[in-house]
Parts: C-alpha cells; sequence; structure tokens
C-alpha cells in the first residue's frame, strides 16, 4: 500500500500542500483531481523517488513495479510493436539471460529461463502489445514501422502502450487522454477496469473517471482529501460539505439562481423545441453539482451574435480531400441557428477534415457550397493553440483584436478565464497547455461568432475550466460543431451527433451511450450493419460467427461478471451468517455487547457491499446485454 503521514511538499518557495495524511491501499483505482499547480504532478513524482518530501513520510513496497508513460522517445528505427514489449522489463531481462546460457550452452539456465517465460507469458508478448496497440488506435500495418515515422501524438500513444505493457504492481496515468480520441478512450477505459494493480490516474474527464476509479484524492487549499467512490459521489461530498460552509453560501445560492434561469427559460420552449428536453436535463445536473464548484475561477459567457442569418450554410454533394486523396465524399449537410452537433467516428475518419471545410481552410471539391454572408466562425483547434505568439502578452494579444479596449477592461475579461494579476503580462511562450488552450477560448468568445466549431478543445484544460466552458456553451444562442473524446461535454451541450465513417457523413442512429456498441461492431467486423442506414444480415451461420466475435469482444467484461457473481455469492453467504448469529437469544445478554456490535457493524458493512456489488452486476449485465442488442437482430 501507499502510505502518506503528514506529509509535506514544496517546488521552491511555493507550498504545494502540508499535513498530508492518507492511505492507498492495494487494488484501489484512485483519481488525482484539483486545479493545476496544485501538486499532483509532484506527488507523482514523490512516489516514483524524484522528488524527497519536506516533512512527514512516505512508505510503498519496496518490490513493486511501478510503470508510468514516459514523456519523452528516443526516435530510432525501432518497430513500434518492439518498442511497447520494452515495457515488460522483467520479459526482456529473462530473455537476456535466455540469449546468453543458449550461447553458454547451460542446459539448467535454458531450461529455468523457458519456463520463466511461461509464468510471464513472454510467448505471447507480440500478442499482447498489439492488443493494446489495436486499441489505441494503430493499425495491424502500422505496428511493425519505425518510430521514427511517427508525429508527437502518436509517441505519446506509443509511450502509453509501453506502460500498460508493463506487468505493474502500480500504474500512475497523468492525463492519459489528452491524445487520444473517443473509441481509444472507450477502450482504455475498459483496459483499466480490468487492471488489477493499484492505479493513481490524473484526469479532468469526468465520466471516464467515474467509470474507471473508486476513490478521490482531490487536492485543495493546500491539502488532500480522500474521498471513497468515484468523481460523481466526490462531487456531491464536497457539495454537502461546502454548503455547510457559511462563507460560500451566498456565491452557492447565486450560481444556482442563474443556473435555475435557464432551466426555467428552456422550460418554457420545451413543447417546441426536441432539444430543450436534453438541455433541462443537463441544467438540471449542473444544479445539482453546482455547489461542488462555487469556488471556481472561471467566470465567462458568450455574448449574443452580433448576426443570425436563417441559415448559415447548405452543402449539397460535396467532396473534400488533400491532394489527389479524397477523404469525403457526397456531403449532403445544412445548418441553421440554435443546432448543437457532436461528431462521431473514428480516428482518421475525417472528423477534423470536415471541421476544416466549415471553417473555410478546404475548398470543397464540386457539388453546391452556398455559405451565408453574416456567417461569423469561432474556431478553435490544435494548431490555434500553436499558432499563438509566444512572444506577446495575452493582454497585447486581445488589444490587437480591438484596439478600443482599455487595459481595465481587458484584465477584467481575461480575469473570468483566470488570468489575473501579472500573468496578463506575461509572455505567452511561459504558459501551460492548459493556460494557452484557454487564452484561444477567451480570443474566440470575444469575437462573438454566431457558429463555433470546436476541434478536442478540452485538452490540458481540468476539470473547473471544461465545467465553466460547458455552462457557457449552454447560454450560446449560435450554433455549435463540436469533436471531443469527453462525453460529459458531449452528452450535455450536443443535441444531434452525426457520424464520419467510410468517407461519408451521416446522422446517427443514437445517443452518446449508444456509440460503444457501434465500435463494438466495427471492431468485432462487422462493418456491413455499423452503418446507421445499413443492411441486417439475417443468417443463422452469421449469428453463430457473430456470436463468437461477440464472445472475444466482451471476453473481459464475461470474465468481471463472473467475478462479480463469486463475490454476490460469498457476501450472500456472510450475510445469513450473521443474520443467523443476530438471531440467536444469547448475543442481546450484557456479556455480549461487544460481539453485538461487531456483528451489528459486520453485518450493515456486508449489506453495502453486497447491494454495491449487485448494482455493478446489473449495470455491468446491461452494458454487455445492449452490446448484443447493438450487433444482432432477430433470427427469422
Amino acid at each position: 500500500m501507499l502510505k502518506f503521514t503528514g506529509l509535506a511538499l514544496r517546488r521552491g518557495t511555493t507550498l504545494l500542500f502540508e499535513s498530508v495524511s492518507f492511505t492507498v491501499h492495494s487494488g484501489q483505482k484512485v483519481g488525482v483531481t484539483g486545479a493545476n499547480g496544485t501538486g499532483k504532478s509532484s506527488l507523482f513524482s514523490l512516489i516514483q523517488g524524484d522528488l524527497s518530501s519536506d516533512q512527514g513520510e512516505f512508505s510503498k513496497p519496496a518490490d513493486w513495479v511501478i510503470a508510468i508513460v514516459e514523456q519523452e522517445t528516443r526516435v530510432s528505427q525501432q518497430a513500434a510493436v518492439e518498442y511497447v514489449i520494452d515495457g515488460d522489463n522483467e520479459l526482456r531481462q529473462t530473455e537476456a539471460r535466455l540469449a546468453e546460457a543458449e550461447r553458454e550452452h547451460h542446459g539448467d539456465k535454458i531450461g529455468a529461463c523457458h519456463e520463466r517465460l511461461v509464468q510471464i507469458d513472454g510467448y505471447n508478448a507480440y500478442a499482447r502489445a498489439a492488443i493494446l496497440l489495436s486499441g489505441l488506435g494503430f493499425d495491424d500495418a502500422e505496428i511493425e514501422n519505425p518510430l521514427k515515422q511517427f508525429s508527437g501524438g502518436w509517441l505519446m500513444r506509443l509511450n502509453l502502450a509501453r506502460a500498460l505493457m508493463c506487468r505493474s504492481d502500480l500504474l500512475l496515468l497523468d492525463e492519459p487522454t489528452n491524445h487520444l480520441d473517443l473509441d481509444a478512450v472507450i477502450w482504455l477505459e475498459q483496459w483499466l477496469r480490468r487492471y488489477a494493480g493499484t492505479l493513481l490516474l490524473i484526469s479532468h474527464d469526468r465520466e471516464f473517471l467515474d467509470a474507471v476509479v473508486d476513490h478521490i484524492a482531490h487536492f485543495e487549499q493546500q491539502g488532500i482529501e480522500l474521498y471513497r467512490g468515484n468523481y460523481s459521489t466526490f462531487e456531491k461530498r464536497r457539495a454537502e460539505r461546502l454548503a455547510q460552509q457559511q462563507a460560500n453560501y451566498k456565491r452557492q445560492q447565486k450560481s444556482i439562481a442563474h443556473i435555475q434561469s435557464f432551466v426555467d427559460r428552456f422550460k418554457a420552449k420545451a413543447s417546441k423545441a426536441r432539444q430543450a428536453q436534453s438541455r433541462i436535463k443537463a441544467l438540471e445536473r449542473m444544479q445539482l453539482i453546482a455547489p461542488a464548484h462555487v469556488d471556481s475561477p472561471f467566470h465567462f459567457e458568450f455574448k449574443l451574435p452580433r448576426a443570425l442569418p436563417t441559415s448559415f450554410f447548405r452543402f449539397d454533394r460535396v467532396a473534400i480531400g488533400y491532394g489527389d486523396t479524397t477523404v469525403l465524399s457526397d456531403i449532403s449537410f445544412s445548418m441553421i441557428p440554435g443546432e448543437r452537433i457532436g461528431l462521431l467516428g473514428l480516428n482518421g475518419a475525417g472528423k477534423s477534415t470536415f471541421i476544416k471545410l466549415l471553417a473555410g481552410e478546404l475548398q470543397p471539391r464540386g457539388g453546391q457550397a452556398d455559405i451565408s454572408r453574416d456567417l461569423k466562425i469561432g474556431y478553435f483547434a490544435q494548431h490555434q493553440v500553436e499558432q499563438l505568439d509566444l512572444d506577446a502578452s495575452a493582454l497585447l494579444i486581445l488589444q490587437r483584436l480591438d484596439e478600443s479596449l482599455s487595459e481595465r477592461e481587458i484584465r477584467t475579461y481575461l480575469g473570468g478565464f483566470n488570468f489575473s494579476g501579472d500573468r496578463v503580462m506575461q509572455r505567452v511562450g511561459t504558459f501551460s497547455g492548459g493556460e494557452k488552450s484557454r487564452l484561444v477560448l477567451a480570443l474566440l468568445i470575444w469575437q462573438r461568432p454566431n457558429l463555433i466549431l470546436l476541434d478536442e478543445p478540452t485538452n490540458h484544460l481540468d476539470l473547473e475550466m471544461r465545467l465553466a466552458l460547458n455552462n457557457a456553451l449552454q447560454t450560446f444562442e449560435g450554433s455549435m460543431i463540436l469533436v471531443s473524446h469527453d462525453r460529459h461535454l458531449l452528452r450535455s451541450v450536443c443535441d444531434d451527433l452525426w457520424l464520419v465513417d467510410a468517407g461519408k457523413l451521416q446522422r446517427f442512429d443514437g445517443d452518446i451511450d449508444a456509440y460503444p456498441g457501434w465500435l463494438a461492431k466495427r471492431k468485432a467486423g462487422q462493418a456491413d450493419r455499423s452503418k446507421p442506414n445499413g443492411n441486417k444480415s439475417n443468417s443463422r451461420q452469421t449469428r453463430k460467427v457473430d456470436e463468437m466475435a461477440v464472445r472475444r469482444l466482451l471476453k473481459p467484461q464475461l470474465k468481471l461478471l463472473k467475478q462479480l457473481e463469486n463475490r454476490i455469492e460469498k457476501l450472500s453467504k456472510r450475510k445469513g451468517e450473521l443474520e443467523s448469529q443476530l438471531a440467536e437469544a444469547s448475543i442481546y445478554q450484557q456479556a455480549q455487547k461487544e460481539l453485538l456490535n461487531d456483528t451489528l457493524f459486520e453485518q450493515a458493512e456486508v449489506a453495502r457491499d453486497l447491494n454495491k456489488q449487485e448494482d455493478e452486476w446489473i449495470s455491468l449485465s446491461e452494458e454487455i446485454e445492449a452490446v448484443r442488442e447493438s450487433i444482432f437482430i432477430d433470427v427469422v
């Protein structure tokens, strides 16, 4: 286990946290949350032994193997799959000992090495690495490519696969989803749920945290508080605690009233607009968690666009691509004010390419394209962040957009994005990735667009900034198209989903919860039935093949389901034993008071644990059944 006792840590003159005491037990999965700069990554460095505490003690088992995601990669001719296999250090060491033993013709050592390779599943190493790479978005043909052929984002995926390849006791992951798209995020989520070791996960993706972790270690006010449960449970518990603090009460009520006003506005339109219903649900969710975020440093909103044309654009049978390559064809798509669309699709399917068409960075190839003269686009993409003037200050960059602004007006506006004091005058080149993203969003919002194009806007943004962006998008009067691996953002702000697949753009028939089922069909080789309007086979032979494929696909979930059933059986048996003890009159005698209290306490604990396991079993069963239903149809 990891034990922190009276711990304090500084970086330079800055105190990150002090008087921290908590324990992480073996097998627990802990989400590490808190604002950027509060010490989350420094805690990881302490655990790895790269930093020493300024006060207190930290201990961990001496024999634990720790896996981390390296931030740098030595680019070479080494094949990607071999680089990933290197993550299993003991495997490579055993292979080296075997090679040496074979050179020496040492029979006993050769036999011992082969025995060890069997024990550590060494003979399946290539297959294990290939599965990891496939899950993270690499094609089969790519895994043999040399490292030097991959870009920075793909090298980070290789480093993640390498960390997962390690048969570790402790896995430390710092924002692992930043360089992933939605299908890779869903795969990683499932992998981490099956991980048997201890996990510490820094993430700002609430749905990812909810699905993976069972504890939250939250950094705030130079301390770390450990909460039991996932992120949603943490939010509610923290909200309850903050609600009891009188100093926050007025601000809390103001936040709730602000959100409630939007609920009332949308309720008034509920009978006229389908999207009003989803907006009401999202806003009610926001109201529920609002108290947990009353101390957020972010406060901004979109102003009313200067113009709202009746139609932004209309494309009829348009194609787009690069050079001689056509990426998407037969695009027929139009957009009017108030529409909020999320784009789904596999990595490389063409989502960002379609966004570039809308942004005017790619010209249509043939077809008809009608674009309103009043269209004003606000475009967020990674290259927008990279094109910031690194030698200028945030204040100067905004001043260039609007020379009529005074320094005071700029400071007030940027303060809503948590740029305050001297920070607005510092070189943008000194900003973190999250600060640069916040600045680009601030510039976008200032220009009052009527159509927002957001291509992975939440990379490097912490949870508080993501929530603030979510809140602002809820009240935006224009239209929006969003590409994101953050399912909470997609769920909260998008009314319709469109799918980019096989060179086509078409409406996705389902909500965000149906997307994993679509992915499952795709990966199970059911491409012909993966299209929203595609034909479905009723062949008994096809169904038999499908059953085999889906069982392979669901093998981890089915294994976990069996484990849950075993736990439920043991807990039910223990619950019956405790109830039998409590049915005996002798336990209520004065001399047995301590035994009675212990038995009652254990009975309550067992009942809670049993309910939790049963809830997990039901949830997992529904998940498995949803995948089956999304793949199979009734056989005539």
